[in-house]
């Protein structure tokens, strides 16, 4: 038996264990149940944060069902975790004693949680060892009290308050289903005893498989004490078997999220349009305003503002910015700069302080200077601009020639004018101007102004003679009389003034 410690500190224990081999055919999906993601993470990702806040010395992970997709998860997001298969799914005694013999014996604390629990906090599996320890325990079960127990096992304590046995819901008397404290599923285990006891599980019950249940009975018929640590949130202890429940779990942890930033000095006018993932951070004054989804390492600089209507990706705004009605992904937006309405901020733009990209803008691997501006209607890929420079409505930096994508180099107060195509690879030096509805093909030297333009040539009486009896060419008929007519009377104007000259004169 582990000697268990005194204090408020539990040990770090020997293993955490999370069952993931389960099917879950309730959630009607080729996705692996365990795989679904909420708040930016899987479900066993939050599992696996949760457990790693105990600092055990190894996490293990039961696979089976779609073992393929959780293995390659783990080898990506949770490298640290040990991936063990479960070749047939034989219940969660089965699943334990599986895992105990690819990692040998374990002494010391063995705690086994399951994954499909992503709003199970750290703090509760702590305080689940504390117990355990404190108490001596051989097994101690996490259990909690639901207002509705129908269909859980319910916990008998004995007069001191350990473990008498956990009675199935339909095993249950009365007095038994009248007991509101069930069992969770979640253990701490002294891992010796975990072992010994999981060879002597026996499969006799109506699904022929070996349950953990089990092994706490068979600890107290050693003479072992089985204790119970209630967790004062039932929420947290709800694991999800379907896409209602996902969602009812996805709501309950944004909304932890969103408590947590505003309680740090983070403003979110509307929580309920309002999604934030767990990986995102705010400094203090920040303020998130409507309809706005911010996901993965997003981070907001101290009073910086986003939304309404925004939906960052691993983007960082700086202080003061503000980000309205735009969609960001892996963007830098430096301090006081300003983005939207309506803006595409795509993978590697960077917008220095006090920098715009205003409405119908989109930029893509874009480094804009600073108090530069953007202001509308424009594309802007694989380009460098200066400080001070302001880009014309409705230009395209043409940057792919159909193979390579080629970089523009524009200076510091350059004014480019609107409906300007500059086609890289070009640079356009310092103080420039380019004249509206220019093709910049080639370098713009500093001071320049470059016209890129055919000289307009009009072509008069056209539309009389190609489009005769069409509206335009009736518009332009009486628009071409109107104007002799006018000459006319300007013309005998003029004549008659002559005239009264002359009399005035004589």
């Amino acid at each position: 038996m582990s000697a268990g410690l005194t204090g408020n500190r539990a040990s770090r224990p020997a293993a955490v264990i999370v069952l993931a081999a389960g099917e879950g055919t309730r959630m009607k999906s080729r996705t692996s149940k365990v795989l679904h993601e909420l708040c930016g993470r899987s479900m066993l990702g939050h599992v696996l944060a949760a457990a790693r806040e105990l600092e055990p010395e190894r996490l293990v992970v039961v696979v089976g069902h779609r073992r393929e997709q959780v293995v390659a998860h783990l080898a990506e997001h949770a490298p640290d975790a040990e991936a063990v298969v479960q070749e047939r799914q034989g219940g969660t005694g089965h699943a334990v004693r599986v895992a105990l013999e690819q990692t040998g014996a374990l002494d010391g604390t063995v705690v086994v949680t399951n994954g499909d629990h992503p709003l199970l906090r750290g703090e509760t599996l702590a305080a689940l060892v504390r117990a355990h320890e404190d108490e001596g325990n051989a097994a101690t079960v996490l259990t909690t009290e639901i207002p509705d127990p129908t269909g859980y096992g319910r916990m008998v304590r004995a007069a001191d308050g350990s473990v008498a046995a956990i009675v199935e819901h339909k095993d249950a008397d009365a007095a038994q289903r009248a007991i509101g404290e069930i069992n969770v599923g979640m253990y701490a285990f002294d891992g010796a005893l975990l072992e010994d006891a999981l060879k002597r599980v026996t499969t006799d019950n109506a699904k022929g498989e070996e349950y953990l249940t089990d092994v706490v009975a068979i600890l107290r018929g050693d003479g072992h004490r089985a204790g119970a640590h209630l967790a004062a949130d039932w929420v947290e202890t709800q694991g999800v078997n379907d896409r209602v429940q996902l969602a009812q779990a996805r709501r309950q942890l944004n909304d932890r999220i969103l408590e947590a930033h505003m309680r740090a000095g983070v403003t979110i006018v509307d929580p309920a349009t309002t999604w934030i993932d767990v990986g995102v951070t705010a400094d203090q004054d920040a303020e998130v305003r409507p309809g706005t989804q911010l996901h993965g390492a997003t981070h907001l600089g101290e009073g910086a503002t986003v939304g309404p209507n925004c939906t960052l990706t691993d983007t960082r705004v700086g202080p003061g910015a503000t980000v309205v009605n735009a969609v960001c992904a892996e963007a830098e937006i430096g301090p006081d700069a300003s983005v939207g309405p309506y803006a595409y901020l795509r993978p590697g733009t960077r917008l220095a302080r006090k920098a715009k990209v205003g409405t119908y803008v989109e930029t893509k691997n874009a480094e804009i200077g600073e108090g530069t501006k953007v202001p509308h209607l424009t594309y802007v890929g694989d380009a460098e601009i200066g400080a001070g420079s302001n880009i014309g409505a409705s230009s395209v930096f043409v940057n792919y020639d159909g193979v390579h994508k080629h970089r523009s180099v524009i200076g510091s107060h350059v004014k480019v004018g609107s409906d300007n195509m500059i086609v890289a690879p070009v640079t356009i030096g310092d103080g420039a101007y380019t004249a509206a509805g220019s093709v910049i093909v080639q370098d713009v030297p500093p001071g320049a102004m470059a016209v890129a333009r055919a000289r307009q040539r009009n072509v008069e009486g056209w539309v009389e003679r190609r489009r005769a009896g069409s509206p335009a060419a009736e518009a332009a008929r009486r628009a071409r009389e109107a104007a002799a007519e006018e000459a006319v009377e300007e013309a005998a104007a003029e004549a008659e003034a002559e005239e009264a000259g002359a009399e005035a004169g004589g």
